[in-house]
């Protein structure tokens, strides 16, 4: 059994849908925290299947299936076992009571071909094959027919309890055997017993049977028995004569053979030789060689003069100077022009800048001339408000006076201010200085805006300065590259002349390539004449070749022509003698054959004499007959043994249901028991040392003595050690040898086929040194080499899941768990 995918929901703690794809996973670990769900996928597995799981306990564990609140968990198991695939499905409900049953469980064939993705597309129950288990209760014989193994033996064969094995290596002669009387299911035996009281009266029911044979093979007599052995003896008589007679019968038609052969070589000689004749066109090959080389010549020295003109050329265009140098010089007068032109216009700018500075410089000291007249204006009014204020203080305290406030001489509260007198000196003052004061800011403000004018006037003056001095050392840079140059016009006549070349150049490559173009067509023209010559001899060579047994002229070399019509001249002189030759042999043959004849008629003859039909084959023919003699003897001789067979068959069927019934009282017996574990401890200890000597590269065999477990070590000039010696990792793979032992055993047990196709460890390597985890890694890489199963290992130990090609790591939140494949 072999999984393929599984699917989950609402299943313990995979409470969301959970797809485990197993399709190409050979090798694979199903890794993660404790906790998180890792042996739920086996237990899925086992669900599918049985509708149980190991750790369950049993039937009444039911409830266990469904997620923490959930009302339905759906498994679906997709596995291969024995060449077909199946789609196991299993449904758990829990009903309004609190009951969990099983609401569904079936079985179903796959067809041929089928591809599992499909099932991600939603298909229905009825697509998904023949109908094998409908209910649960079908499902127990439909699954130990499809898997061969009952739930038990599964469980011990696919899903493998490592750690008991282990025990099981190190056990006492006392533990150990009651080991394998648990895990081999030894109780079966009772079922044995029963069967030997019904094969006890099976076998005395077939005594009857076997009388009633033996009364009718009463009329096997001497009589008949004598004419058989008359007719065999006159076949061999006859068998003895036509042997005499055949060799001189197979002479005869060897020699007729002989000489038919001779006569059909000479006319295969003849057809050979008669079609020895020249090709079409020999003649013209060597002219057409001849012409191909001399258009070929000619192309080539073409080529040379178009290559000659095309380097003159290039040395004229290399002597007429560099072109981006005249074209530099070019640009460079027309840079100094327009940078002239535009020199003057900045000269100009930098002329009316400066006469806007300046006329800004002269507003903004008028400015300034203004402001002063007014601050000492201001200054003038102060001084006659503090002369008014000292010649009226009244007028002036009044001024400071607020109704309903205290009075700064007498501190009483004011009531009523008294109005300032017209005509105050105060007043006039006050009035004079808001002026005065008024005039000054204005003259402020007019300073401060002449000042911003003579600033931006000074930074245009500024720009236009930079901008003339940049043009003017531009301007310089551009004399200095000038200084040597030659005139514009001269430089314009250099770039016409380079145009000219230039032009000339293009066209004397073009010529040099459609000239190379031409005299490779010429060179392959004389490729292919000369191909054609050679395959003219080639041709030549195989026809002469074919004639090398009948020994032809020395041809000429020099002339194709010439050699095939010296070739085909001398065929037809050969062609011609043995046509001379040709009679004679023809009636030798005609002659020969007429002997073979009248032997063969003297074979039918004695065929006839016999009282049998002329022969078609005389050896087999005779051969017949003398069979078909014997074979009647043979036949009356075996009813004659059958008899007696018979009768050794009743005592055999007596002997067998006496030994039955003994049987039947032995499996009673409690030694028997004892006798069979040992039998069993043998041939597992037997096929587990095969397999750790495979899994040990070769170093260990396990025996057993006493009881005892022990290996003998290969690499240690075969010493034998107590298997509680082994390092942890040795142990570890003695322990797997046993596992993979015994659940092929437990396979044989089964009553069905069982389909060994994978075998998942589920253990503890958490407990193992680095070392060990090391040589258990390697041991179950060896494992999964061998090919003939899948193999699976439930671990949390990184450095062992790490080298296993492909995971599947289980995730658990607050809310499911998740497989979500990792590797390869």
């Amino acid at each position: 059994m072999r999984p393929m995918r599984l699917d989950m929901a609402g299943f313990t703690v995979f409470r969301d849908e959970t797809t485990v794809d197993f399709t190409d996973a050979d090798f694979f670990a199903l890794v993660g925290p404790t906790g998180s769900g890792k042996s739920t996928v086996l237990d899925a597995i086992c669900f599918a299947l049985y509708g149980t799981v190991p750790r369950w306990g049993g039937a009444r564990g039911l409830a266990n299936a469904l997620a923490p609140s959930a009302t339905e968990a759906r498994v679906r198991l997709v596995f291969e076992s024995a060449g077909d695939r199946y789609v196991a499905t299993r449904v758990v409900r829990r009903d309004g009571r609190g009951t969990v049953k099983t609401a569904n469980a079936g079985l179903q064939l796959m067809p041929p071909g089928f591809d599992v993705t499909k099932l991600d597309t939603g298909l229905s129950p009825d697509d998904l094959g023949e109908v094998v288990a409908g209910t649960p209760a079908e499902m127990e014989q439909a699954v130990l027919d499809a898997v061969g193994l009952p739930y038990e033996q599964f469980t011990s064969c696919v899903v493998l309890p490592q750690g008991q094995f282990a025990d099981f290596l190190h056990a006492k002669p006392a533990t150990r055997q009651q080991i394998l009387v648990n895990l081999l299911g030894l109780g079966v035996y009772e079922s044995v017993q029963k069967k030997a009281v019904e094969r006890a009266g099976q076998a005395e029911a077939k005594l009857e049977t076997v009388d009633k044979m033996l009364g009718g093979l009463a009329d096997v007599d001497d009589e008949s028995l004598a004419a058989a052995r008359e007719r065999v003896d006159a076949m061999r008589e006859l068998a003895a004569a036509v042997a005499a007679a055949v060799p001189e019968w197979e002479r005869a038609r060897a020699t007729a053979g002989e000489r038919a052969a001779a006569l059909a070589a000479l006319d295969a000689e003849l057809g050979v030789l008669a079609g020895v004749r020249p090709p079409d066109g020999t003649a013209e090959l060597a002219r057409a060689v001849a012409q191909a080389r001399v258009a070929a010549d000619e192309a080539a020295a073409a080529v040379g003069l178009a290559e000659e003109r095309e380097e003159k050329l290039r040395g004229e265009l290399a002597a007429a100077g560099d072109e981006s140098a005249l074209r530099l010089h070019l640009k460079a007068y027309a840079d100094r022009d327009r940078l002239t032109a535009e020199a003057a216009t900045v000269r100009a700018a930098v002329d009316a800048a400066r006469t806007e500075h300046e006329a800004a410089v002269e507003a903004l000291a008028a400015a300034r001339a203004d402001a002063q007249r007014a601050e000492t204006e201001l200054e003038s009014a102060f001084r006659a408000h503090e002369d008014a204020k000292a010649a009226d203080q009244a007028v002036a305290l009044r001024a400071h006076l607020v109704g309903g406030a205290p009075c700064p001489v007498c501190e009483q509260t004011v009531t009523t201010v008294p109005a300032v007198p017209k005509g105050s000196a105060v007043s006039r003052a006050i009035e004079a200085g808001k002026a005065a004061r008024a005039a000054s800011e204005a003259a402020k403000r007019v300073v401060q805006e002449r000042d911003t004018a003579a600033r931006d006037s000074d930074r245009v003056l500024l720009r236009a300065r930079t901008q003339h001095d940049q043009l003017g050392a531009r301007l310089a840079e551009l004399d200095e590259q000038l200084t040597d140059a030659p005139a514009p016009e001269r430089l314009r006549e250099s770039l016409a002349e380079h145009a000219r070349l230039r032009t000339a150049l293009e066209e004397a490559a073009g010529a040099v390539r459609a000239g190379r173009e031409a005299a490779r067509r010429a060179r392959g023209a004389l490729d292919a004449a000369q191909e054609r010559l050679r395959r003219a001899w080639r041709d030549f060579d195989a026809v002469r070749d074919g004639l090398a047994r009948f020994g032809p002229p020395a041809a000429d070399r020099d002339d194709v022509a010439a050699a095939w019509a010296a070739l085909a001249g001398w065929a037809g002189e050969q062609a011609q003698a043995r046509r001379a030759e040709r009679d004679g042999l023809a009636d030798s043959v005609e002659a020969a054959q007429r002997a073979a004849a009248e032997v063969a008629d003297g074979i039918a003859a004695l065929f006839t004499a016999a009282g049998l039909d002329a022969p078609q084959d005389a050896p087999r023919d005779v051969a017949v007959a003398v069979e078909r003699a014997e074979a009647e003897l043979r036949r009356l001789d075996e009813r004659r043994e059958q008899a007696a067979g018979l009768r050794e068959q009743r005592a055999g069927h007596e002997h067998e249901a006496r030994v039955a019934r003994a049987l039947a009282s032995h499996l009673r017996a409690n030694n028997f028991e004892r006798w069979l574990l040992t039998e069993a401890l043998d041939l597992l200890v037997d096929g587990a040392s095969g397999i750790l000597r495979e899994l040990s590269g070769g170093q260990y065999d396990l025996v057993h003595d006493k009881g005892e477990f022990f290996v003998v070590d290969h690499h240690d000039a075969g010493l034998r050690r107590g298997v509680r010696t082994l390092s942890g990792g040795e142990t570890f793979q003695a322990s797997l040898a046993l596992a993979l032992a015994l659940s092929e055993q437990l396979a044989g047990m089964s009553t069905t086929a069982a389909s060994l196709e994978s075998i998942v460890l589920d253990e503890g390597f958490g407990t193992l040194d680095a070392a060990t985890l090391d040589t258990v890694a390697a041991t179950l890489e060896n494992l999964a080499a061998r090919g003939d199963r899948m193999v699976g290992v439930v671990t949390h130990v990184p450095a062992l899941a790490e080298r296993i090609p492909v995971r599947f790591e289980v995730r658990k939140d607050a809310r499911t768990a998740r497989v979500e494949r990792t590797g390869l």
